[in-house]
């Protein structure tokens, strides 16, 4: 890239980053014949990365946004919106790169911000962040020889936080998503973006972990840590192995203050790959869908069952008239298997459902009572994420009748059925837990609690059992939810 191009990059506000990954590599200088860049080059021992910035940041844009602030988006809301704008403070420190942020109450602001993108065909389809372009009226694409152009959105994925936007043309520079080799702990890469609105910019480091999980809301994202610096403006910007190809879409760092600390998290190249190619073909990402809550089994869940931990993933509630429902799943059930795959957390329930197609069959594998069974749910097609955070949003019950008082919570027997937590002392486990007054205990156990005696009840027959937590099932913000509380402390 010249330095022409670099500044008024810079100018304009787009915004490269660039990561490396490899174990043993070479780079030399090989010349691109149908306008794809970073084929792996000829045998070389380099000093630097200059070779492979200048190879690939053709490929890397920066995209513009006028649009409306958002929302809390449904698929990251565990994340603070992180943009052009200014970090939106608290805890958890995971920012999103882009976008603005209104409050509920009042309308939402013109938003103008900047993100980054990558070509990834000949004739103008752009990868980026779903967060970019989520609220976008206009999209303006800036690339690295100082052309503007204007983009439209082809889809976009709230669930994975990718999208796909297109510009008119052909014979742009493109690079390829590596989906041949893993990459590693260690290995190096490179990082292309538009931090800060700065314009193009490259940084270098390595892999520093695989697989993270909830650095985000999201099910079907187990994020690449990479402490190549990135910030705001790197969204949806590339990071690249030493041979060019694409290894991870930036989208999130741990960040105290607000700017790079070396802990950034990409999308990785598969998920993207197999993202944008759906997207690219309907528009949209269709996924498999049962119908249930599901929740993890942590050891305290575990021990209340007599199951070991981290194993199956637990069913806290069914969508009445839904494919669990109609299969015969029910609330309690443990799923240890779908089709040949055994499961070993909630995501991983999540991914492999919504690999299946609608009205195929999942052999499910439970565990009911003690007893294993296999369930057959036909598969439906899972709702936008944005209909799914919409009925989760209800409320809890209420009323007041037979008063108790049992592990440190006051009860009330709920004439909808189950016991309504009144009150909860703060010294106890059940506050710990996040039980708060409102939320409705529906089952203790295997037992249905109509009343705090069926609750007092399930205590007793855990005790007696030696077991060192009841499992309650729990309505709580509008979700059934299985929570585990201690039996070892007095009641009152």
């Amino acid at each position: 890239m010249s330095n022409k191009g670099l500044f008024a990059g810079a100018a304009a506000g787009g915004l490269l980053a660039i990561s490396i990954v490899a174990g043993s590599w070479t780079i030399g200088h090989a010349e691109p014949t149908d306008g794809r860049v970073g084929e792996p080059p000829a045998a070389g021992a380099p000093a630097s990365f200059a070779d492979i910035v200048a190879r690939v940041a053709p490929a890397v844009v920066s995209i513009d946004v006028e649009g409306k602030a958002s929302r809390a988006p449904a698929a990251f809301s565990g994340q603070i919106p992180f943009g052009s704008g200014g970090n939106g403070g608290g805890a958890p420190d995971f920012h999103q790169f882009f976008g603005q942020q209104a409050p509920d109450d009042q309308p939402a602001p013109k938003m103008e911000a900047t993100g980054s993108g990558f070509f990834i065909s000949a004739d103008g389809y752009i990868v980026t962040n779903n967060h970019v372009v989520e609220n976008a009226d206009k999209i303006t694409v800036r690339t690295s020889d100082d052309r503007t152009l204007t983009a439209k959105l082809v889809g976009r994925d709230p669930a994975t936080d990718l999208a796909v936007i297109k510009v008119e043309g052909s014979g742009y520079a493109f690079v390829d998503f590596e989906n041949r080799a893993k990459p590693r702990v260690g290995d190096w890469v490179i990082a292309v973006g538009n931090p800060f609105n700065l314009g193009g910019s490259a940084t270098a480091g390595i892999v520093s972990a695989l697989a993270r999980p909830h650095v985000s809301g999201s099910n079907y994202v187990d994020y690449m840590q990479i402490d190549a610096p990135i910030n705001r403006g790197n969204s949806g910007g590339p990071t690249f192995d030493v041979y060019g190809r694409v290894v991870g879409v930036n989208t999130a760092i741990f960040s105290p203050s607000g700017g790079s600390v070396g802990i950034g998290f990409d999308i990785p190249a598969d998920i993207a790959q197999s993202i944008s190619q759906q997207l690219i073909a309907s528009g949209k990402v269709t996924r498999g869908y049962i119908g249930a809550t599901i929740q993890d089994v942590t050891p305290e869940i575990a021990e209340s069952m007599g199951v070991s931990a981290h194993q199956g993933a637990l069913v806290a509630d069914v969508t009445p008239d839904g494919p669990s429902a109609t299969a015969g799943l029910k609330s309690g059930d443990l799923i240890l298997q779908v089709d040949d795959h055994a499961i070993t957390s909630a995501s991983d329930l999540t991914r492999q459902v919504a690999l299946a197609r609608q009205g195929e069959a999942l052999r499910l594998k439970v565990r009911r009572d003690g007893a294993i069974r296999e369930i057959a749910v036909r598969s439906g097609v899972r709702p936008s994420e944005t209909m799914l955070a919409r009925n989760d949003a209800g409320g809890g019950g209420g009323g007041a009748d037979d008063e108790g008082k049992i592990l440190g919570m006051r009860l009330a027997a709920n004439p909808e059925g189950g016991v309504t937590i009144e009150g909860v002392s703060s010294d106890s486990d059940a506050s710990d837990k996040g039980l708060q007054r409102g939320d409705v205990i529906v089952r203790a156990g295997d037992q249905k609690t109509d009343s705090p005696a069926d609750l007092s009840a399930a205590v007793a027959a855990a005790r007696h059992d030696g077991r060192k937590a009841v499992l309650l099932l729990v309505k709580h913000g509008g979700r059934r939810l299985f929570v585990p509380l201690e039996v070892t402390e007095a009641d009152g």
